[in-house]
């Protein structure tokens, strides 16, 4: 760590006559590893500390007055340490030098961090010396990697529990919502209904949902360097009248392009969160009768009983004949959409009660050992500041044109031919949405077009089940098998195709450590990785592109 930042102190850009060092965003693995930079760069530069370099993530406090400030050419922070956050989005000419501490496999990800870098500044370094480079040190072989022109995965290590209780919600309403339709109840759409006290009926149980969902994203800044690109829609969904009905665009609107913007409602316990989490998970295996119920159900159980030994705290007692009950099949047995409701709601705030089992730190004692310097040409680099626009764009030209029939093909994850990539192409092309290098680099980060166009528009949830029937046939899996392939079409509903790799990735391994070599054989993964390879082909056309996975 200290060698690292040494390193990026005395190699990188520096202004004011050479005098300090440039703005530098260093790029951390996670909130710990961020603070543990911080604290190494105050120990070992103690003139500095608390301001020349500081921690940026979502977690931060008054974060985007620190941006503001970073903005600034002489205003301190100059080091921006971030997690995610700072990877898109800002737009800071002044710039110079990109500190990469954390391993990136996702093409997207990596250019769009490179992007931070590619903002000119006139008179950046003295009159007249404009900003016409700058610097990118790489300590985790990212370089390297990119630079052999490897297969990739635009995927992550998983959303953030924030975006995940997000989408989970939207589901949930999404449910909801056809359930009601096909009982022509008073759903979505309806009068907004008077609720005294906990929820009692369906409707009512649509009706908070939305209503946290819309005071989140009324709790947006659009001011925030992060909301403001989306700012269009933050504005459109703050408006209540919004949630009374909403579309499948809508949803893939909320989903795609506001799930995981930062809100400024005031942050709640993990522990909460979580539990938020296992009752909406268990109240959508409710409503879509999905065989995973058991084992949420065996889980908040599980909870009930931990809780019930707390039976001395004041507030768990208040609750104790429903964590009773909630340990017997009876209250099981006719269990509904309002009374898991009930059940979040009344015991959300117990579980931080519940002790954490304790884990030994383990220590080691390896000496840092850092080489040489090595330059590494990446191979296509090019300034990428329009393509997140074409991007954002072209999904919102796809959501409007889901009934032309190459995009209604891959959605429903009907093979394309040759021509209908040429279509593809000519519709992008014609409708003004980019140029040629848009286009092109669209095919190069995605493997072809066709793959681009399906992340950007996902499979129809049918189609991703029916996607995996084959692989199904004449299996009876378990609880937790069904699980993780509900996670999967998930995934595939959301980015219209998978790579491999991510089943050995979080949320799968947190259903299991070993992926799915901990629940199925190994003839049976083989079969699952050809089925998802079979998703990925169906959008490369019969002629030319299927040999990318060949």
């Amino acid at each position: 760590m200290d060698k690292v930042l040494s390193h990026m102190m005395e190699r990188g850009l520096k202004v004011a006559g050479g005098d300090r060092l440039g703005k530098t965003i260093l790029f951390a693995k996670n909130q710990a590893h961020a603070e543990y930079i911080a604290e190494r760069f105050n120990a070992n530069y103690p003139h500095f500390k608390g301001e020349f370099a500081r921690v940026i993530t979502f977690k931060t406090e008054y974060a985007q007055s620190l941006i503001d400030n970073f903005s600034v050419k002489e205003k301190a922070p100059h080091i921006a340490i971030s997690v995610d956050m700072l990877d898109t989005g800002i737009d800071v000419p002044e710039v110079v030098n990109l500190v990469f501490f954390k391993l990136v496999r996702s093409r997207t990800k990596f250019w769009q961090m490179v992007g931070r870098g590619t903002r000119l500044c006139p008179d950046l370094f003295e009159p007249g010396k404009d900003k016409q480079f700058f610097y990118l040190f790489d300590y985790c072989q990212n370089l390297e990697f990119f630079s052999q022109n490897p297969e990739t995965t635009d995927g992550s290590l998983g959303d953030s529990l924030g975006t995940r209780l997000f989408k989970s919600r939207l589901e949930l309403l999404s449910e909801l919502d056809k359930k009601l339709k096909a009982n022509s109840d008073c759903g979505a759409g309806a009068e907004t209904p008077e609720i005294y006290g906990e929820p009692e009926t369906e409707v009512e149980v649509r009706f908070l949902i939305a209503e946290a969902l819309h005071s989140e994203i009324a709790s947006m800044n659009p001011d925030n360097f992060v909301v403001r690109p989306k700012r269009r829609l933050v504005e459109k969904y703050s408006k209540p009248e919004a949630w009374l009905k909403l579309s499948g665009e809508d949803l893939s609107e909320l989903s795609h392009e506001v799930a995981g913007l930062p809100s400024e409602l005031q942050p709640e316990v993990e522990e909460a969160k979580r539990f938020d989490l296992l009752v909406l998970n268990l109240q959508l295996a409710l409503l879509r009768s999905e065989p995973g119920f058991e084992r949420l159900r065996d889980r908040v159980r599980d909870i009930a009983g931990l809780l019930e030994e707390k039976s001395a705290i004041p507030m768990v007692r208040d609750q104790m004949p429903l964590i009773l009950d909630v340990q017997t099949d009876e209250w099981w047995e006719n269990v509904t959409t309002p009374m898991l409701e009930k059940l979040r709601r009344r015991l959300r705030d117990l579980v931080k009660l519940i002790e954490k089992h304790s884990r030994k730190p383990i220590y080691t004692d390896f000496k840092d050992e850092m080489g040489g310097e090595i330059n590494v040409e990446l191979l296509g680099f090019a300034a990428s500041g329009n393509f997140e626009k074409f991007r954002a764009k072209t999904r919102a030209f796809l959501l409007e044109h889901q009934d032309n029939a190459v995009i209604h093909k891959l959605r429903m994850n009907e093979p394309l031919t040759a021509s209908d990539l040429d279509n593809l192409e000519r519709i992008l092309s014609e409708s003004g949405l980019g140029g040629p290098e848009e286009i092109a680099r669209a095919k190069e980060i995605s493997n072809g077009l066709g793959l681009f166009v399906r992340s950007l528009i996902g499979l129809d949830r049918e189609a991703a089940k029916k996607s995996l029937a084959t692989f199904l046939l004449g299996k009876t899996l378990t609880a937790n098998q069904i699980e993780f392939i509900n996670l999967i079409i998930n995934h595939l509903t959301e980015h219209g195709a998978m790579d491999a790799s991510l089943l050995y990735e979080s949320p799968f391994t947190d259903l299991t450590p070993q992926g799915p070599d901990g629940l199925f054989t190994s003839v049976q993964v083989d079969e699952l990785i050809t089925a998802l390879e079979q998703i990925t082909a169906t959008a490369l056309a019969s002629s030319g592109l299927q040999q990318i996975i060949a």
